[in-house]
């Protein structure tokens, strides 16, 4: 029974578990936190650029069905 004890007391996987969930944990903070601050310029230049894409794709079938 000792020796067991012993044995879980030095086992370090449990402690690499751990460490590595720590890790995770302050990844999902750190990514987090900067979707929260990057949110809105992100937005405004999906916005433009899905604005640009609209206006090209409008102009090309303009041209399309003029050139015919």
């Amino acid at each position: 029974m000792v020796r067991g004890v012993l044995h879980l007391l030095r086992e370090r996987r449990g402690v690499a578990s751990a460490e590595y969930a720590i890790m995770a944990v302050g990844i999902v903070i750190v990514v987090g936190a900067a979707v929260v601050l990057l949110g809105d310029p992100n937005n405004s230049a999906f916005v433009v650029l899905g604005n640009t894409v609209s206006e090209t794709q409008a102009d090309m079938i303009a041209n399309l069905s003029t050139t015919r």
